[in-house]
């Protein structure tokens, strides 16, 4: 018989081949499974797939890459979470607190105006979603494979969280059909609600205690530092839109960006919809509210977005908010509670606060046991008394406050509530203010409480940056006795800290260190971290801009203070009666005894400054400025930094994939430069 009679036997795979086929295999039954909830194979097979694989891995390590399967689970223990500076920061978006119809309208009667649409131009259209209750997290894909997952942290600055977002079935490690040189997709970890019960009942079966909440149980899971007990989470993501984007075309509306990303593998919620004008948005609204409670997780509203990506563009940006997407609220959860007790809180300012003290109830998603009276007005007004029988409402479905009393359920001889005129802290006298509504502690830093907040203020993110200094070790160092003023923190050695308790000497070090990292700072931030009343970032950048010098912003007159941008009398007297008292210059030369320093510049008041009533627009990729860089150094050049381009538009600072802003800007022959004729200008 002659041999082309016989069959050929079949071509064993090489180990790469077999490799390659594995992960095509188990990544498309993963898809299947976690996110199309439709899978084709029994759990059985596909364990057996994945054991061959890891066999494999194993025999041939070579093979191992970081989009395998296997690398989903099993990461090292980390000593702590690394900062991650995000390429394009992760805003967040304006919320329309009227939960009616006329939350939607306002929105569209916004961008309308906006746009410089009449009535008689057509309806704008709109990408409708849902507010998923969870925790913002931002994917960075390169060639298609996950390199790097960060938390949204302060916007600019999140959480390097990879391994634990590697546990996540639903997130792809390799994209399907796109190999971009970058691609990063933002969404949202969330953990569903029949999840939450399951986890909960586990939890009470073993004698543990329970979760409060599946938010906070999602965002607790994904800042751990071992990600084996991450995988025993059991947590969801959506993905919902873009962050840096290199070598890939962006659709041209967000409806079609989201079907891209769902085609690349990655989940996308189905309840959304393209919405025209403010009907449509009103329709989506009312339907979701409808189907709200039916849903498998929590979500606190619903979001807007125009839907082209060009307008989006045009319309620009506020602030840290965008003009063309905003989150609509709906009317918070309420429920029925009697209160324990009222109880004095002091803030930062020194503002007393009236808490009533609740027995404990369920609302909006979160067991709430206080809740804010605002002030003794809004107290007396509501006239909530101790023993009461209360509505309350998580307002915003973030703060829970009293709505009404049920005066028929009062138990007689309940006490009016009165506030008292002397700080329930510290005893120094509580006054109002004339035209104030609310009581304030004069203790000053001499009230603990106020110490208190004041360090936690100082020490935030958004400020000086203590890394590790939280509520917990600022109360036992007020406490204590071992820090009374904000210099003092500067003045803690590694044993008074190690002698605290449940301080290790590594904790202990690491306060140290990050007590010495935050001596190099900005001047904004300083100033932002001091607390001063009235003083938030945008104030605190303005006053460093204008003055240039912390000396001349110390020595400033009200009148000087009104030169700058923005500032208006009620900020002005607060910021010359602040730096007025002794005791607040000595807590800033103190500071700076400490070692705290910051490069600074020339006084400049803005009509005097290079660029200044000159208007910048920046757009596409600068080779060497992130575009947070280059708009500091236009705005400490005088000039102000729009979103869109327009007649007003004196410049256009333009990188690679520069897109509609700069076809805007040469249709109305705007000024282009890149960033080398930036760097003159300025320079010049």
């Amino acid at each position: 018989m002659t041999p082309d009679l016989f069959d050929a036997a079949p071509a064993v795979p090489s180990p790469a081949e077999r490799v390659r086929e594995l992960h095509r295999l188990l990544h498309h039954h993963a898809h299947r499974y976690y996110v199309l909830d439709a899978p084709e194979i029994p759990d059985a097979e596909y364990d057996r797939l994945f054991r061959e694989l890891q066999a494999l891995e194993a025999t041939h390590p070579e093979l191992l890459t970081p989009d395998s399967p296997t690398q989903r689970v099993g990461g090292k223990v980390l000593d702590g979470l690394m900062p991650v500076r995000h390429a394009v920061p992760m805003l967040s978006i304006e919320t329309e607190t009227d939960t009616t119809a006329a939350g939607a309208q306002s929105f569209d009667a916004r961008v309308r105006k906006a746009l410089g649409l009449t009535d008689a131009d057509p309806p704008v259209a709109y990408a409708a979603e849902l507010k998923f209750d969870g925790l913002a997290i931002n994917l960075r894909y390169e060639q298609g494979v996950l390199v790097q997952a960060a938390t949204r942290g302060d916007g600019e600055t999140g959480e390097d969280v990879t391994q634990n977002v590697r546990t996540i079935g639903q997130i792809p490690l390799r994209l399907n059909g796109c190999e971009a040189p970058v691609l990063e997709v933002r969404g949202e970890v969330y953990m569903r609600r029949d999840d939450f019960e399951a986890l909960n009942a586990k939890q009470r079966e073993k004698g543990e205690k329970t979760f409060i909440n599946p938010r906070n149980t999602a965002a607790g899971a994904i800042r751990q530092l071992d990600p084996a007990l991450v995988a025993q989470r059991p947590l969801s993501f959506y993905a919902y839109g873009l962050g840096e984007v290199q070598g890939w075309v962006v659709p041209a509306t967000h409806a079609q960006m989201l079907d891209a990303l769902q085609a690349m593998g990655l989940p996308v919620c189905e309840e959304r919809a393209v919405a025209q004008g403010a009907a449509g948005l009103t329709a989506f609204h009312e339907a979701v509210r409808a189907k709200r409670d039916a849903l498998p997780f929590d979500i606190d509203g619903v979001v807007y977005k125009v839907n082209a990506l060009a307008l989006q563009q045009q319309l620009g940006f506020k602030t840290r908010e965008p003009r063309w997407a905003v989150a609509h609220k709906y009317p918070a959860q309420e429920m029925l509670t009697t209160v324990q007790a009222i109880e004095i809180q002091v803030g930062r300012t020194g503002k007393l606060t009236p808490v009533a003290k609740l027995a404990p109830v369920f609302v909006g998603g979160v067991t709430v046991t206080n809740a804010t009276l605002h002030n003794e007005d809004e107290a007396r007004r509501k006239d909530v008394r101790v023993g009461d029988t209360v509505i309350v409402r998580r307002a915003g479905d973030v703060i829970p406050e009293v709505v009404a009393v049920l005066p028929e359920k009062r138990q007689p001889g309940a006490e009016i509530f009165t506030m008292p005129h002397s700080c329930p802290v510290c005893g120094s006298a509580a006054v109002r203010e004339e035209g104030e509504a609310d009581y304030r502690c004069t203790g000053g830093l001499f009230c603990s409480a106020q110490r208190k907040q004041a360090m936690l203020h100082f020490a935030g993110r958004r400020a000086v940056d203590i890394e590790g200094l939280g509520d917990k070790l600022v109360d036992q160092l007020v406490d204590s006795g071992v820090v009374k003023t904000l210099p003092d923190l500067y003045r803690l050695g590694l044993t008074a800290l190690a002698s605290l308790e449940r301080m290790a000497d590594k904790s202990a070090q690491n306060i140290v260190d990050a007590l010495e990292k935050s001596k190099q700072t900005t001047l904004p931030r300083f100033l932002y971290g001091l607390g001063i009343r009235h003083v938030g970032e945008a104030t605190a950048k303005a006053l460093a801009r204008h003055f240039g010098k912390l000396d001349a912003i110390l020595d400033a007159t009200e009148d000087q203070l009104l030169q700058v941008p923005d500032v208006g009398p009620i900020v002005a007297q607060s910021i010359h009666t602040f730096f007025q008292q002794e005791h607040n210059r000595e807590v800033v030369e103190q500071l700076r005894a400490c070692g705290l320093h910051w490069e600074e510049g020339e006084p400049s008041p803005s009509a005097q400054l290079p660029l200044a009533g000159k208007t910048f627009v920046l757009t596409g990729t600068l080779p060497t400025l992130s575009r947070d860089e280059a708009k500091d150094m236009l705005e400490a050049a005088g000039a102000k930094v729009a979103g869109s381009v327009s007649k007003k538009t004196d410049y256009v600072v333009a990188g690679e994939e520069a897109g509609s802003k700069l076809d805007k800007a040469r249709e109305l022959g705007i000024s282009v430069l890149d960033e080398a004729g930036l760097r003159g200008l300025l320079q010049g």
